[in-house]
């Protein structure tokens, strides 16, 4: 069986906003461990970049992402279990390093956003969807089951109900329904999901990052914690935040009425 094409992750900047791109046209964005590994490396030096404040994933052409190439899939049927394990274990490696970035990420949605293109999707901090967008859990229609975080975060996101109905079912959710679920944060007109997603980011990138660095934290913590524990947390974030450059510089700005610069560090 002939290896299937594994694509590639554009990266460009547009101003202080890091666009990651899936590329991979001719198999709708299918991933392959490579984009994995390359994921996780340009988030890992643009956590560390003072030049770089939030993230956009989209995908090439069409679509979104349709998650893993079943080809390849096959091809890891005849080899261990093993094989197909280790490289689960990069998808769950890249999905952490969603979560743990300190500053914001936003998928911009556009076509089809399937399988692990849907977990990734979900892992992402906010979601910028095209109005004819579709989103499918779609491992149950080839006798698989979810990865990549995707049922953990639908059963954060929705009542185990409507969890149950995108997994069990596979089929497709629309981008309407799912905006008016809280899932996806905001509709596009097709072919404008990721300009919007850029402009959002450009708001949220004068915003103070050690601010938006804190409530990503906060907002990891909070499913783990009793109210108790995560108060005493957001304690800690806000004195340190007080104390911080940039809470002297949006308290007086604000005070001022001007428009705060905020550093990255």
């Amino acid at each position: 069986m002939t290896t299937p094409p594994t694509g590639q992750l554009k990266s460009h900047s547009h101003g202080q906003t890091l666009v990651l791109t899936f590329s991979n046209p001719e198999f709708r964005n299918a991933l392959s461990p490579q984009m994995y590994a390359a994921a996780v490396e340009a988030l890992n030096v643009a956590a560390d970049s003072a030049a770089i404040r939030s993230v956009v994933f989209t995908g090439e052409g069409a679509h979104f992402c349709a998650g893993g190439n079943l080809n390849r899939l096959l091809d890891n049927r005849a080899q261990a279990p093993e094989v197909q394990a280790a490289s689960i274990e990069q998808l769950n490696d890249w999905i952490d390093t969603l979560r743990s970035f300190p500053k914001p990420i936003v998928a911009a949605v556009e076509g089809a956003a399937a399988g692990a293109g849907f977990s990734i999707a979900l892992a992402c901090d906010l979601m910028v969807a095209a109005e004819n967008a579709v989103f499918a859990m779609s491992y149950s229609k080839v006798g698989l089951s979810p990865d990549g975080g995707g049922s953990w975060h639908l059963l954060q996101a929705l009542p185990r109900q409507m969890a149950a109905e995108l997994m069990f079912g596979a089929e497709k959710c629309t981008a309407q329904r799912l905006h008016g679920l809280g899932v996806v944060n905001r509709l596009s007109p097709p072919g404008q999901a990721l300009a919007d997603a850029l402009a959002w980011c450009e708001q949220l990138n004068a915003i103070a990052p050690n601010a938006l660095e804190s409530i990503k934290e906060l907002m990891n913590a909070a499913p783990g914690q009793g109210l108790l524990a995560h108060m005493d947390c957001e304690k800690t974030h806000f004195v340190n935040n007080l104390h911080h450059t940039n809470g002297a510089e949006g308290i007086s700005a604000f005070l001022e009425k001007r428009a705060p610069r905020y550093i990255q560090k």
